[in-house]
């Protein structure tokens, strides 16, 4: 099933993830595509205070890793930096998707066919200067 949306600003983009993130339960796995810039990390940010997340979310592109606890434990991932499906492999990823907890992927695409069938397919893309398109594919 795919949904489309448009955000006008950050505020409605932070208002769609908010929503978005209400519907997950533990264990899924959510992955963000879309051009630098497009609003990955401001999407995680409305999904981890859905989440009950009180701590300042910020983009992971040099962690590559970032933990958050609220209700549900948040891992926010960011592979921006990585190369190879094997440097993906070799930080553990799928001790992650495999947990009890909600994971959100920056750059999913680089992980090809390695990322899970059942995961969130988020993709994000610039209409213009404020405007967004957010398309999310859940799996059938």
């Amino acid at each position: 099933m795919i949904e489309k949306y448009i955000t006008k600003d950050v505020t409605g983009t932070l208002k769609l993830a908010s929503s978005f993130a209400q519907t997950l339960v533990p264990g899924t796995v959510v992955g963000l595509t879309g051009e630098l810039g497009t609003g990955k990390t401001v999407f995680t940010k409305g999904m981890a205070q859905a989440l009950g997340v009180k701590e300042k979310v910020t983009s992971p592109t040099f962690t590559l890793i970032n933990e958050y606890h609220g209700d549900v434990v948040l891992y926010h991932m960011d592979f921006y930096r990585l190369n190879s499906q094997q440097e993906i492999l070799d930080i553990g990823v799928e001790e992650y998707f495999f947990s009890d907890c909600i994971c959100v992927v920056e750059w999913a695409e680089k992980m090809g066919e390695m990322f899970p069938d059942s995961s969130i397919k988020v993709i994000i893309r610039y209409l213009n200067n404020n405007d967004r398109e957010i398309e999310i594919e859940r799996p059938e």
